[in-house]
């Protein structure tokens, strides 16, 4: 028999091993060159109405780094799941979703620079690739020499096919309007963390598709950087 005196300590490592083993199973079933984001909130400090006064076109932005948190706040808002049937924060036609989001991170804290492919099941990032590509897309853009000061850059790329077979030459109409109600739901929520951006399309759909990674049936339709305004 144990003395007393020697079972608080076995619990306590015990309890110790016991967190250690789920935390290694919690990552065991998260994909490998994954990021799982943390938990959006579903109400803030800003009311939407405020936010539709405050939100504007920022170009002047500072180097500063963005949370971990605002990040995961932008990527629900703009296309993240909303309700238990698996349907998001922006609209689309038919509910088919031809739209994917992808991330340019060059400065958040806690994430490494690169492009990821935001999954919405999960609210995971994929990772694409290493490295800062910012300044690549920034070079490669028309006078807009300001991206580059951004913290990350929400790229809107579509699969026009996903919707072609159901709505056929429509899907040329319905894609643009799923982008850009996406779109304003960014604006908004970076109305409400304090930050700035502006949606740009000005760069060549061929280069921009190869610095993010994009596959064959994806079609680059705008970019969004962000960051802390100047």
């Amino acid at each position: 028999m144990q003395p007393l005196s020697l079972l608080p300590s076995r619990l306590a490592l015990t309890a110790a091993l016991l967190v250690v083993l789920a935390s290694s199973v919690a990552r065991s079933q998260q994909p490998a060159g994954t990021v799982r984001l943390p938990e959006p909130r579903r109400q803030g400090a800003m009311s939407l109405e405020a936010a539709l006064a405050a939100r504007h076109s920022t170009r002047a932005l500072t180097r500063d780094s963005l949370d971990l948190a605002d990040l995961s706040q932008l990527l629900w808002a703009t296309q993240g799941i909303n309700r238990p049937d698996g349907h998001r924060t922006a609209p689309a036609a038919g509910g088919i979703y031809a739209l994917e989001l992808y991330l340019v991170a060059a400065r958040v804290r806690g994430l490494q620079s690169g492009v990821y492919h935001y999954r919405q099941a999960g609210h995971l990032l994929e990772a694409v690739s290493t490295g800062d590509r910012l300044q690549a897309i920034t070079d490669s853009a028309t006078h807009q020499a300001w991206q580059a000061d951004a913290a990350i850059a929400v790229v809107f790329a579509a699969d026009y096919q996903r919707l072609a077979g159901r709505f056929r030459d429509r899907a040329e109409r319905y894609v643009p309007m799923e982008v850009g109600f996406a779109a304003q739901n960014l604006y908004l929520e970076v109305a409400a963390l304090g930050l700035g951006t502006t949606f740009a399309g000005s760069y060549q759909d061929s280069t921009m598709a190869r610095l993010v990674g994009l596959p064959e049936n994806l079609r680059p339709l705008g970019i969004m950087p962000i960051g802390h305004p100047r």
